[in-house]
């Protein structure tokens, strides 16, 4: 097959590469990775597409990924998926967003594991049909309570997408049931030998989804990080309870950010990389930097909109809206690869809690992580530096890799710098907003005391941002809030948001009057803390991480 390098129009008409030098002369081809021949062969991006003849169907390449900084390029995606994080520090980027190559109407008719495939596919080219099909059937299986696996819930007003329906209760579970089959399939594509650590840092969530989903997963050991202080009782008892031989976690004395800091450290340690080396091990990551993790994610938001055309919601090609409670920033990525897929939407509203940078960001076009670290009750978003923004970043900069380096490196060292307004207008496509703690306890209780749909403290946060931007803009389009993790998993914040300040101690005590309140069932993840015993009581000061890693392994 003969691939043309030539990027335009699908009129045939000229177009720029994203490079800004370059103009392809010819008609007649389009390449929807906008990369020119010059840039190609340069070496500073692979192109591995699809493209047209005019009027001849389109033919599938694979897809190759990059370094937002530059570093690596024309790696497969089970080699970034087993990476995890580039050795230059950058995050693994396709060299282009894939198009959905299904209508809304098709999806429409598909279940979620179909659905997956369809969207998953596009992204991870190097994964055979048979590979991915079997990486997605034993993911998304009876580990969820619903055959929908994603179902979506109207409550005043709003399509509340509840991604807490898995063994972990929290919407990590959607892509961490996957990535151990995604990453346990790369090893033997890419003949790996060395025992892979998956080693994490957590602000409640992510730790135990990601445990739960390697506990005994041959070849892998897990070491998750979480802040002592900053994550939610129930979150605290899921780790420290986790079964499973190869699994490790270590609370540190500091913040979220530390420990995010840590891991990134040691990832970026060569010496060290090269001792792990020597004793049979090399690191990955379950956090949401690796792209393995990201890619799923988008599957759901796909679902939600063909779900609502099928349901009879919204009119084929109709644009809806999408609110995410944002951390990490990588929840709200995804809808936005979904929105560059072809989804039709309209707006991607970034919701912040107290620690509101991201909105600052959006407001400001600075980013500035030097403030106060404000806990609240919704722990997951404690965060101030937001990692996956740099892919929203490197995407403005026109996949400028040095330039996004530039940026990363200001942060690194000043913990702050300003965009420029070309990419401000870049990211138009979202909108920021914030809600403080009593916002966030009066929707909690306002939604439940009204219609009895009860939401998390940090879908809370996304409600009161959706119902204040909605007021603000005037803007009625019809919206999804991602419902990000079960009631029962802040059980006393929720409670409290409803009733007021609770005496007892004991979380058990208030997780069952939550249940007699609500009417809710107890999931079973809540169920089985009760009695377990703790198995895992490790501390360590921030900068100590790296010897706490070696001594998981010894």
């Amino acid at each position: 097959m003969k691939l043309s390098y030539h990027t335009g129009k699908e009129n045939g008409s000229p177009a720029m590469c994203l490079c800004n030098k370059y103009i392809c002369p010819h008609k007649g081809y389009f390449l929807l990775a906008p990369f020119c021949k010059v840039c190609y062969n340069a070496g500073k991006v692979f192109i591995n597409s699809y493209y047209h003849k005019a009027g001849k169907e389109s033919e599938t390449m694979e897809l190759s990924y990059q370094s937002t900084r530059g570093g690596e390029a024309g790696v497969t995606a089970s080699q970034a998926i087993l990476k995890g994080l580039a050795a230059d520090g950058g995050l693994f980027m396709p060299c282009f967003i894939p198009k959905l190559d299904k209508t809304m109407k098709e999806l429409s008719l598909m279940t979620y594991q179909e659905t997956a495939y369809e969207v998953m596919k596009l992204f991870l080219t190097d994964y055979s049909e048979a590979e991915l099909k079997s990486c997605i059937e034993r993911a998304y299986d009876s580990k969820f309570d619903t055959e929908e696996i994603a179902p979506l819930s109207k409550a005043d007003g709003a399509y509340y997408l509840e991604l807490y329906h898995g063994s972990t209760i929290a919407f990590k579970d959607m892509a961490l049931s996957i990535l151990p089959h995604l990453m346990t399939t790369a090893a033997k594509k890419n003949q790996v030998k060395n025992k892979i650590v998956i080693l994490t840092a957590t602000s409640g969530d992510t730790g135990k989804a990601a445990m739960a989903g390697f506990a005994d997963v041959e070849g892998t050991d897990i070491i998750v990080f979480y802040p002592k202080d900053g994550v939610s009782r129930v979150q605290e008892l899921q780790m420290v309870t986790q079964k499973g031989d190869n699994t490790h976690v270590a609370a540190i004395h500091g913040n979220f950010d530390d420990a995010q800091t840590g891991v990134k450290k040691i990832f970026g340690d060569k010496e060290f990389a090269d001792f792990l080396e020597k004793k049979g091990y090399q690191l990955s990551s379950a956090n949401s930097i690796n792209i393995g993790r990201l890619v799923p994610q988008i599957v759901y938001y796909v679902y939600a909109y063909a779900k609502l055309l099928s349901g009879g919601e919204i009119a084929d090609g109709e644009q809806i809206n999408v609110t995410v409670p944002t951390g990490n920033f990588g929840n709200i990525l995804a809808a936005y690869f979904a929105k560059q897929m072809g989804l039709p939407i309209k707006t991607l509203i970034c919701a912040s809690n107290d620690n509101k940078v991201l909105f600052d960001f959006f407001q400001s076009g600075t980013y500035d992580r030097n403030r106060d670290f404000i806990l609240t009750s919704s722990p997951s978003m404690d965060i101030l530096i937001s990692s996956n923004l740099e892919r929203l970043i490197y995407l403005s900069t026109g996949c400028d890799a040095s330039a996004s380096a530039a940026l990363m490196k200001e942060l690194s060292e000043k913990g702050s710098y300003t965009v420029t307004e070309e990419m401000r207008k870049k990211m138009e496509d979202f909108a920021g907003g914030f809600a403080l703690e009593e916002e966030n306890k009066s929707t909690i209780k306002d939604l439940f005391d009204r219609t009895g749909y009860l939401i998390d403290t940090h879908t809370g946060v996304a409600s009161a941002v959706y119902h204040n931007y909605k007021e603000t803009t005037g803007d009625d389009t019809k919206t999804v809030i991602a419902s990000t993790a079960s009631p029962y998993k802040f059980s006393r914040n929720v409670l409290e948001a409803i009733e007021g300040k609770q005496e007892t101690k004991d979380e058990f005590q208030i997780i069952d009057h939550l249940a007699g309140v609500s009417g809710i069932v107890i999931p079973q993840a809540v169920e089985e803390i009760r009695t377990a015993p703790v198995r895992h009581n490790t501390e360590c000061d921030a900068d100590q991480m790296k010897e706490a890693v070696i001594q998981f392994l010894d």
